[in-house]
C-alpha cells in the first residue's frame, strides 16, 4: 500500500495534549502501558487460537522484548502476540478511546463469549502515554491470520503516517525515540526497576537486550550480557494467586518486607479470595509492630492495587477503613474498571463491595487472633488504639470490633488485660452497667478514689487511658445488653437494691448534720466547683472531684487543649466522704482554718485524679504547715 498520512480524529490534538501534560503524574507509567499492550496482544492470540489452530501454527514461544539503542536513543517493546493490520492500526491507534482491546471485549461479550481472557487495555489511551518521554513513536505489526506487515508513525504534531513494512514474525513492535531530557529511561537499571514495580506480575517473560553492543566487547563481558538477557525481568507469577500450601513461609515473610519496606516478619499473613457478584484475590500482612508513620496525618495508608496482574499503584486508602491502616498488602481484580489514568477508580460500587470484604476477612482473622492469647495481645498493644476508633467510624461493625476491645481493669493485676465479654461475665450480683473510668494513666486510674465504693462491692472498673477512649465514649452504648457507665460522671451508686437504699438514707441524714459546712465550702469554691455534696463513690479518701453528667471531663479538658481548641472551663463537682474523720474535723473549723483546710482539701483532690494544682505555691505552703503540725 502507498503511504498514508492521516490528521487525528476526534479532536485528537487536544485528546493528545490531555494524556501526554495531564492524565498521568509520573512519566514513567509508559513502560507500564505498553508491557500492559503487549499482554493483552498474547491473551488476545491465545483466546482466539482456541477456535482458530492456524493462527499459532508456528508454535510460539510467547514473550515481551525491551530491547534498547542508548546511542540512538531509541527503545523497542516487541510481543509475538495477535498483531494489527493496516486498518486495526488506523483504527487503534488513530482514534483516542477506540481501543482494539475493548472492542475485542464487546465483541465477545455481544456474542456471550465464555472464559474472556483479562485484557486490561479499554479505554485506549495507554499507548499514548508514550510520547511524554518520545518526541517519535513507530509501531510495526503483523497479523496473525493475515498477509504483510504495516507501519504507523507519529510525532504527535497533527496527524500520523501508515505504510507498508517488514517483520519476520508475527506481533507487534512499538518504537519510541527518547526525548532528550528522558534518556535515563534507556538505562538497564531503569528498566529492571520499573518493571519490577508495575509489571512483575505479567504472565509472560518479560526480557531486555541492548542494541548497541560495544564492538570491542570482551568475551566475558559478552557472556554477562547474554546470561543477563536471557534471564526474565518479572517473576511471572503472582504470589497472591499461588495456593497457600504451595508458598512458604519466608516467601510470604519476604514479600512483606519488600511490600512494606518492613524488617521484621509480619504477625500473621492473610491469603484469600473475594468470590460472588466482584471476584478478586488479596494477600494482606497484620505487623508485628506500628510504624512510626502510623499517626502522621500526611502519610498514606493503603493497600496495593494491581489489575490483572498489572500494578496500579499503592496506598489505595479506599481500599480499607481509616481504622485498619495498619494493615498491609495487595489486592488484585479482574472486576475493576479504571479511568483512563488508571490511577483514579471508575466504580464505587465495585471498589465498595472489595472493601466490604476485605474489612470482614480482617476481622474474622482478629476473632481468630484474640483465640490464640498471646499473639493477639501483641497486636494489641502495637494496633488496639487504632482498631478502637471503628467502634466510632463504622457502625455496620461496630459491635464485631466491641469484642475485639481490650482494656485494663481495676481488679485485674497490672499488666493484664480483659475483655468486654470476660468484663460482662465477671460482674458482681446487682451490678447491670459496665463501669469505666477515663484517667490520663492507668497508674493514675487504679489510684482514684472515684473507685473506692466500686471496689468495695466487688464491682470492677474499665480504665480507659487511651487518647482515643475518650473520644469513643459516646459510641460506645450498649455491649450485650449492658450500658457503659462512667463512674467519674454524675450520680453513681453501686451494690445491691437494699444497699443502696441504706447509704441514700445515710447520706440524706448527714447531708443535713454537715449542711452549713457544704454550704461553707461552696461559697468558698465556688469559682471553681459547681456543688458541693456527699459521696456514694468513696471509702477511704475524704474527696474527689466528678464531672457534671454532661459536663467535660479534665481529660476530654486537656485533649481538646493539646489540639488548640478551646476548652471553656468546666466547673466540677467536689464530693465529701461524710464518714472520713478529716470530714468530721472540719465540722468544728471556722475562719483561716477551715478556708486553708478546704484549700487544700481540693486541691488534694485534683492531684489525686492527676489535674494539676491552681496555685502550687500556695498549695506547697499548706503542705508544709501541716508536716509542722500548724
Amino acid at each position: 500500500m502507498e503511504k498514508k498520512t492521516n490528521p487525528f480524529r476526534a479532536e485528537i490534538a487536544e485528546m493528545l495534549d490531555l494524556v501526554v501534560n495531564s492524565l498521568y503524574s509520573k512519566k514513567e507509567i509508559f513502560l507500564r502501558e505498553l508491557i500492559s499492550n503487549a499482554s493483552d496482544a498474547i491473551d488476545k492470540a491465545k483466546f482466539q487460537s482456541l477456535t482458530d489452530k492456524s493462527l499459532i501454527a508456528d508454535n510460539p514461544d510467547w514473550k515481551i522484548e525491551i530491547a534498547v539503542d542508548t546511542a540512538a536513543k531509541t527503545m523497542m517493546v516487541s510481543d509475538n502476540g495477535i498483531g494489527m493490520d493496516a486498518d486495526e492500526l488506523e483504527r487503534n491507534l488513530g482514534t483516542i478511546a477506540s481501543s482494539g482491546t475493548k472492542a475485542f471485549r464487546q465483541a465477545l461479550k455481544e456474542n456471550k463469549g465464555a472464559d474472556l481472557p483479562e485484557l486490561i487495555g479499554q479505554f485506549g489511551v495507554g499507548f499514548y502515554a508514550a510520547f511524554m518521554v518520545a518526541d517519535t513513536v513507530r509501531v510495526v505489526s503483523r497479523k496473525r491470520g493475515g498477509t504483510g506487515a504495516f507501519q504507523w508513525e507519529s510525532t504527535m504534531q497533527g496527524g500520523y503516517t501508515i505504510a507498508d513494512s517488514t517483520r519476520d514474525d508475527f506481533g507487534t513492535s512499538v518504537m519510541l525515540h527518547f526525548k532528550d531530557d528522558q534518556t535515563d529511561f534507556l538505562e538497564r537499571w531503569r528498566v529492571g526497576e520499573l518493571v519490577k514495580r508495575y509489571s512483575d506480575f505479567i504472565a509472560y517473560p518479560i526480557r531486555f537486550r541492548r542494541i548497541d553492543v560495544p564492538k570491542d566487547e570482551k568475551e566475558e563481558d559478552r557472556k554477562r550480557r547474554e546470561e543477563d538477557e536471557a534471564k526474565p525481568l518479572n517473576t511471572m507469577t503472582a504470589l497472591w494467586k499461588r495456593a497457600k500450601k504451595d508458598v512458604k513461609k519466608e516467601e510470604y515473610a519476604e514479600f512483606y518486607k519488600h511490600l512494606s519496606h518492613d524488617w521484621k516478619d509480619p504477625l500473621e499473613t492473610i491469603p484469600f479470595s473475594g468470590e460472588g457478584a466482584v471476584e478478586f484475590k488479596a494477600l494482606l500482612f497484620l505487623p508485628s509492630e506500628a510504624g512510626m508513620d502510623l499517626y502522621m496525618p500526611q502519610t498514606k495508608h493503603g493497600l496495593s492495587l494491581y489489575v490483572r496482574n498489572v500494578f496500579i499503584g499503592d496506598d489505595f486508602e479506599m481500599l480499607l477503613p481509616e481504622y485498619l491502616r495498619f494493615v498491609k498488602g495487595v489486592v488484585d481484580s479482574s472486576d475493576l474498571p479504571l479511568n483512563v489514568s488508571r490511577e483514579m477508580l471508575q466504580d464505587d460500587a465495585v471498589i465498595a463491595r472489595i472493601k466490604s470484604a476485605v474489612t470482614s476477612k480482617i476481622l474474622s482473622t482478629l476473632e481468630d487472633l484474640k483465640k490464640r492469647g498471646e499473639d493477639y495481645l501483641k497486636f494489641w498493644n502495637a494496633f488496639g488504639c487504632v482498631l478502637k476508633e471503628g467502634i466510632r467510624s463504622d457502625y455496620a461493625n461496630a459491635e464485631r470490633i466491641k469484642k475485639l476491645v481490650l482494656y485494663p481493669s481495676a481488679r485485674t493485676e497490672a499488666g493484664k488485660l480483659v475483655s468486654l465479654a470476660d468484663y460482662v461475665k465477671a460482674m458482681a450480683p446487682g451490678q447491670t452497667d459496665i463501669y469505666y473510668l477515663c484517667a490520663p494513666k492507668v497508674e493514675t486510674a487504679r489510684t482514684s478514689p472515684q473507685l473506692e465504693q466500686a471496689l468495695k462491692h466487688k464491682c470492677d472498673v474499665l480504665l480507659f487511658c487511651d487518647p482515643v477512649d475518650e473520644w469513643l465514649v459516646d459510641s460506645l452504648g450498649e455491649f450485650e445488653g449492658k450500658k457503659f457507665v462512667d463512674i467519674g460522671r454524675g450520680d453513681v451508686q453501686f451494690g445491691t437494691e437494699t444497699e443502696r437504699e441504706a447509704e441514700k438514707t445515710a447520706n440524706e441524714k448527714s447531708a443535713t448534720e454537715l449542711k452549713p459546712l457544704l454550704e461553707s465550702i461552696k461559697k468558698q469554691l465556688e469559682a471553681d466547683v459547681s456543688e458541693v455534696r456527699l459521696s456514694t463513690r468513696l471509702a477511704d479518701s475524704p474527696a474527689c472531684l466528678v464531672a457534671t453528667a454532661n459536663g467535660l471531663s479534665p481529660a476530654m479538658e486537656r485533649m481538646l487543649r493539646a489540639m488548640n481548641k478551646d476548652a471553656p472551663k468546666e466547673k466540677r463537682i467536689l464530693e465529701l466522704n461524710a464518714t472520713h474523720p478529716l470530714v468530721e474535723k472540719m465540722k468544728g473549723l471556722t475562719g483561716d482554718a477551715l478556708k486553708d483546710v478546704v484549700d487544700l482539701l481540693y486541691a488534694q483532690a485534683l492531684v489525686a485524679e492527676g489535674s494539676p494544682v491552681p496555685d502550687p505555691a500556695r498549695f506547697s505552703k499548706l503542705v508544709v504547715s501541716l508536716m509542722l503540725g500548724k
